[in-house]
């Protein structure tokens, strides 16, 4: 005899588990009342594997994304339907071995009348009576079997090959698999459907393949249209798309710049574009996919309920439209009634050809139109009022707008003066004039090559008779023989001109080119390209062209130097040359022989010079540090010799950075050492106190005139050199040697 179901005549069965709030509710079974453990439920187990077999992974990693798909169908019935007794259905079954959870899912069929998708959503299904409290798992599925979910049986006759590895993989051993029965029903609507013809003709378009495997897809042809032909005419440049989604084309036109025309968004708009148009072209409406013969409405008035199409189409116009086929590099194209010349396309439009028709000649045509004719512009002449940059620039515009001159910017900056380098070259030069009180005036002409411009300034010499100073400020200069009126802009003088013994008119007065600086010789030494007079090599040419006299200029120079010593002084050795090329060789040239075969004298300043020369430095900026320079060398000094490594002293005063160039400091240094290379640093730093000893100051020659001690034609001419080595000379040019 069971106890009553009352509070307190019931125990708990787990004692040793914790408590729950929820307590379950009792069921009827047999007639009689029985309670429901409520104590902790054995967790189910999501695995077909044991604890102790397969992967030591947990089953929700082996089997991530893992699904096994089965087919089934189930025979049900219509109870509610006459045409039909039962309905073969059939659904997917997925098996999710993760957690042994399974969907079922009916896929969809057209006009079936029935709610399909999802039959059972995704969860764990117990097994049928009298297994309720258990759940299927991945060994209760085979092929041609009969599975029972909530009393609804499905047949299962095949599955997907992922499934039948996994099912052997495990030990299943797979039936055969089965077939599964047609649909009656189905099988009876598709009877109904072939013998059931359509009231009227139907035609069927299919342009969403085309549309899904071309959208995006588009050929672009590069064109040109003769318009020239017509008045005021000309080439018109255009670019064909054609969208191989539709077959439809548009062009656009480009435009270049200042061409006078009104820019367009389109030269035609997107649509078919007809092969005979406009003679063949139709009204909106008679071009169309469907004729209709008539329509009818029954019995009712009010509305429409059908058409008649023609079959045969016996009344359809036919119109042929360009196609991908059609268009080609080199073919003429009628775009209603112009004639447009494709001369070229694109990357893709190629690889499109060469895939699908197998074209692989791709030569383009030149479809930039000619060049139209060159009209000279003539411009008035110069009016004189302004420059003439600025004078030319009114006439361009109605309103002159001041354009920068890139290239002259561009050279100032270059060759403007920084540093050491100057960029100018000045030439000491003489006025010729028929006047005698001319004949003795110098003159200092500066060519600035940041802007080709010029300056002319005399020497002030007194009892001279001539004021000095500046004669022409610094302006362009233009060569002679130039009219001032024209259309054209002047010529002026340009630095390639100027060199030692030309003549150049400046503004009127023609100078005679006397000498030059040694940074102006140098420069153009070093850019002989520019200056060919500088070059060596053409001078030597001049000179190699006479070695029928070579035997003779030997023994001049033989009989010059008595001695042998290799060398002859300056005017000798030009008046040589000079005799030589019969006046071939000018002045500049002779310069540069000069120049390059001289022998330099090494001059050697005495102390009282060199001193003289730091005490003039020393009293610019007032340093009178000497006595710190004596003390630290007194600390360095440990035995007190008063004397110190002439290398120590350089160093010394080059780290107290003394306002005194390199040379300078080693001169005086050497003026001061013994024979062990040691010097009294007390004496040497004395004798630079310009405060305690002073010496006389230094007095600089003249720059006003030039001496020296020789004098050509009568004026004063620098020498480069006393001497020159005219065995070199001879044995570079004529390869003789002196004996």
């Amino acid at each position: 005899m069971s106890l009553p179901v009352l509070p307190g005549y019931g125990f708990e069965r787990y004692v040793e588990e914790d408590k729950y709030k929820k307590v379950l509710v009792s069921e009827v079974q047999h007639g009689r009342r029985e309670m429901l453990p409520y104590g902790p439920k054995k967790k189910p187990n999501h695995s077909a594997y044991h604890s102790g077999e397969g992967s030591t992974l947990p089953a929700w990693v082996a089997f991530d994304k893992h699904v096994l798909a089965f087919d089934a169908y189930e025979e049900a019935e219509m109870d509610d339907k006459r045409q039909e007794a039962y309905r073969i259905r059939r659904y997917k079954i997925y098996f999710y071995p993760e957690d042994d959870t399974i969907e079922v899912i009916e896929p969809f069929v057209e006009n079936s009348g029935l709610p399909q998708g999802t039959f059972i959503r995704r969860h764990r299904i117990p097994l049928p009576p009298p297994n309720v409290e258990k759940f299927y798992t991945v060994f209760d599925f085979n092929i041609n079997i009969d599975v029972v979910f909530y009393a609804r049986t499905f047949k299962i006759y095949d599955c997907n090959p992922f499934t039948k590895n996994f099912l052997k993989k495990i030990g299943v051993r797979l039936n055969p698999p089965g077939k599964c029965p047609d649909d009656p029903y189905t099988k009876m609507r598709r009877e109904i459907l072939d013998y059931v013809q359509p009231l009227r003709p139907y035609d069927y378009f299919d342009t969403l393949k085309d549309f899904l495997n071309y959208d995006g897809k588009v050929l672009r042809f590069y064109c040109m249209w003769d318009d020239s032909g017509s008045v005021f005419g000309d080439y018109r440049q255009l670019i064909l798309h054609y969208f191989l989604s539709d077959g439809t084309i548009e062009i656009k036109e480009f435009l270049p710049h200042n061409s006078g025309r009104d820019p367009m968004s389109f030269f035609l708009l997107r649509g078919k574009l007809p092969k005979y148009g406009p003679p063949g072209a139709h009204q909106p409406g008679d071009v169309t996919d469907r004729i209709v013969l008539n329509v009818y409405n029954g019995y009712k008035v009010s509305r429409v309920h059908g058409y008649l199409l023609d079959k045969f189409k016996v009344a359809k116009l036919e119109q042929e439209f360009y196609k991908d086929t059609d268009l080609k590099i080199g073919a003429t194209i009628n775009v209603w009634g112009r004639k447009v010349l494709l001369c070229d396309c694109d990357e893709f439009t190629k690889t499109y050809y060469k895939t699908k028709y197998g074209i692989q000649n791709f030569n383009s045509i030149p479809c930039k139109p000619p060049s139209p004719p060159k009209i000279e512009r003539k411009f008035p002449p110069y009016t004189g009022f302004g420059s003439e940059e600025d004078s030319l620039r009114s006439c361009i515009n109605l309103v002159p707008v001041v354009r920068p001159n890139v290239e002259a910017f561009k050279k100032c900056i270059e060759k403007d003066s920084f540093g050491n380098e100057s960029n100018t070259l000045r030439f000491f030069a003489k006025m010729i004039k028929d006047k005698c009180a001319n004949v003795d005036r110098l003159f200092v002409i500066s060519y600035f090559l940041g802007n080709n411009t010029m300056s002319v300034f005399e020497p002030i010499e007194r009892n001279s008779g001539y004021t000095g100073g500046l004669f022409l400020k610094r302006i362009r200069v233009k060569r002679p023989g130039q009219e001032f009126f024209k259309s054209e802009l002047s010529e002026y003088i340009q630095p390639e001109e100027l060199y030692i013994g030309a003549k150049i008119n400046v503004n009127g007065y023609l100078f005679m080119l006397l000498n030059a600086d040694e940074y102006t010789l140098k420069f153009m030494e070093e850019n002989s390209d520019k200056f060919p007079y500088s070059n060596l090599e053409c001078a030597l040419q001049k000179l190699k062209a006479e070695k029928s006299k070579s035997r003779e200029i030997k023994q001049v120079f033989r009989a010059i130097d008595c001695h042998f010593t290799k060398m002859v002084d300056y005017n000798t050795f030009r008046n040589v040359l000079m005799d030589i090329t019969a006046g071939r060789l000018i002045e500049q040239e002779f310069i540069t022989i000069v120049r390059h075969y001289g022998v330099p004298e090494k001059p050697c300043p005495n102390e009282a010079t060199l001193l003289s020369m730091a005490h003039e430095q020393f009293r610019k900026i007032f340093f009178e540090d000497f006595d710190k320079l004596i003390n630290y060398c007194q600390y360095v000094d440990q035995e007190n010799k008063t004397k110190l490594p002439s290398k120590f002293i350089e160093t010394l005063c080059k780290s107290a950075r003394l306002p005194l160039s390199n040379e300078l400091i080693h001169s005086l240094v050497s003026k001061f050492e013994d024979s062990e290379e040691q010097v009294d640093y007390k004496t040497f730093f004395n004798a630079l106190n310009w405060r305690i000893s002073p010496v006389p100051e230094l007095i600089p020659e003249s720059p006003l005139k030039e001496k020296c001690e020789d004098e050509w034609l009568g004026m004063p001419s620098p020498i480069p050199f006393k001497n020159v080595d005219y065995f070199q000379f001879l044995k570079d040019v004529y390869g003789l040697e002196v004996e």
